[in-house]
């Protein structure tokens, strides 16, 4: 699939990593109700279009994300940034990277995030004497990784990680319907840093598109659209909710390093690739606008766990 190289061309680096990175990025792709020919089929589809950086993690879908992306790079690692992540700050680091790289079938990955790190006491003992960094900084020293970050759903958990001084790369909610301090704090501090940034949430894990609690998954009580004459219900949206031009435009405009994405279908992806390609930057109005839409839309579709409270 060949699209314009003013989108899909390396737009900036990712912090002082020395990667130069594509605006968005591969996220998370792993069903195991799809077969996993479905599945890297529908990585190297996003390969192909251009884009150059892929996030997984051994909790999705218990290893089975991992495979996807070792499976969809073999012959064509160079040039793809890989990030995955450490769930247990608590157990050994080294043994959890060599299991990642074991699924992935690599000898080292570009990046591997301490993953969800929500609580400033799980902060601290990472970077406690012998804790966490500590011992992925001896990975990183072995050649099993290359870069080092956390990814957190709370905005002080993130400003503390940056002032630390030990993160290559944080991974953060940047979106219509996430915690203002992200943007106006967090990026801040990022940028000020030279810190790379990824931003997820751009979504809103989907509730702003769409009748969900999160990833697909119905609501309980999904009003239901009407069903033509030929006995076919109508699946549109019967929520308010936001396009994915209003929540990709947000995201671009507050500029992170790269958005990822979940890009799970072709469809999903021929959407978002549209949308970049429509891309101008919002005015300071047209973004109140999208924020003020996405407050309506978020309503009823159950816990919003990336802002500190669930709000």
């Amino acid at each position: 699939m060949a699209l314009p190289d003013r989108i899909f061309a390396p737009r900036c680096p990712l912090g002082k990593t020395g990667f130069v990175a594509t605006r968005i990025g591969i996220g998370d792709l792993a069903d195991r109700k799809i077969p996993l020919e479905h599945c890297v089929g529908t990585v190297q589809r996003a390969l192909d279009a251009g884009l150059n950086l892929i996030d997984t993690a051994p909790c999705y879908e218990a290893g089975y994300s991992e495979q996807i992306v070792g499976t969809a790079l073999k012959g064509r690692r160079d040039g793809v940034f890989v990030v995955d992540k450490i769930d247990h700050p608590a157990q050994s680091i080294a043994q959890q990277v060599e299991a990642s790289l074991g699924r992935l079938n690599m000898d080292h990955a570009d990046l591997f995030l301490f993953h969800g790190v929500s609580r400033i006491d799980v902060w601290e003992s990472i970077v406690a004497q012998g804790g966490g960094m500590d011992q992925l900084e001896k990975c990183i020293a072995a050649g099993k990784s290359r870069f080092k970050g956390i990814s957190s759903h709370n905005p002080e958990v993130l400003s503390a990680a940056l002032s630390s001084g030990r993160c290559d790369v944080i991974m953060l909610p940047i979106g219509p319907y996430a915690d203002p301090r992200y943007e106006n704090e967090v990026m801040t501090l990022a940028r000020t840093l030279g810190v790379g940034t990824i931003s997820i949430k751009t979504f809103g894990a989907g509730k702003l598109l769409g009748d969900t609690s999160g990833y697909n998954q119905p609501l309980k009580d999904r009003p239901r659209g009407k069903v033509s004459s030929g006995g076919v219900p109508d699946e549109r949206p019967q929520l308010p909710c936001l396009t994915v031009d209003d929540c990709l435009h947000y995201s671009f405009t507050i500029d992170p390093d790269v958005t990822l994405l979940g890009l799970s279908f072709p469809n999903e992806q021929d959407a978002a690739f549209a949308a970049c390609q429509r891309f101008t930057r919002l005015s300071p109005a047209q973004m109140e606008e999208i924020r003020a839409a996405a407050r309506v839309a978020i309503q009823g579709k159950g816990e919003v766990w990336w802002n500190p409270g669930g709000v």
